[in-house]
């Protein structure tokens, strides 16, 4: 079974990557599902959404839980019954979890495509990123700080939060492989730690709520 990376964030916190090359067949051996998840899985119309949903139970499986240790809110936000944060993410045939018993996490892996370049104006101030030195750079950082914002958007959990308003991820280089962000919200603010990777031509990003800043 291919996982492809663990990250050890700290004592508390681990990241879980998959990448997605079995079969459906293969990814449902030894994998219980509840009812609900299971009726679910059947009406997802495409293959690579099957494989994907079942690969997170494996990843599940990797960090000690089953697929009935999973619910989800209102809000469509992922929880465990234990009490421990997680938030789940894939993009085409890569998928993750982040699990932490000590902060809200949010994580996001999207696709380094041109195509962020068309809609960057919509979560970003595009003119930031004039002096970067080519468009395969400007891509490879909007993959950041978008991957960034749909993690802090996965903790907060809020209708109404705004991408381009709410959410701003400080300015860094590709090569620090972290930088932090702050969420300012109906005039409350809560500050974040983010950290990237580059998964072949994937981004991967993954942010956690500071503590101290909790209001």
């Amino acid at each position: 079974m291919p996982i492809y990376k663990t990250i050890t964030v700290s004592e508390a916190t681990k990241v879980y990557i998959w990448k997605v090359t079995e079969s459906e067949r293969e990814l449902s051996k030894n994998i219980v599902l509840t009812n609900h998840c299971e009726t679910r899985m059947l009406g997802m119309k495409s293959e690579m959404h099957r494989r994907a949903f079942l690969s997170i139970r494996h990843l599940l499986k990797l960090a000690n839980y089953e697929d009935k240790d999973l619910y989800y809110n209102e809000f469509g936000k992922p929880h465990l019954k234990d009490g421990k944060y997680i938030s789940i993410t894939h993009s085409h045939n890569f998928t993750a979890i982040i699990i932490s018993s000590s902060h809200q996490a949010g994580i996001d892996i999207e696709k380094q495509r041109n195509k962020i370049l068309r809609i960057a104006y919509k979560f970003t101030p595009i003119q930031e990123y004039s002096t970067l030195a080519n468009s395969e750079a400007i891509v490879r950082k909007l993959t950041v700080v978008w991957g960034a914002k749909e993690s802090l958007y996965k903790i907060y959990a809020q209708p109404g939060l705004s991408f381009l308003n709410h959410i701003n991820v400080k300015d860094f280089s590709l090569d620090d492989e972290n930088t932090t962000a702050e969420i300012l919200y109906e005039g409350r603010k809560s500050k974040y730690d983010v950290s990237f990777l580059e998964l072949e031509d994937f981004t991967c990003v993954y942010a956690l709520r500071l503590v101290e800043a909790l209001q």
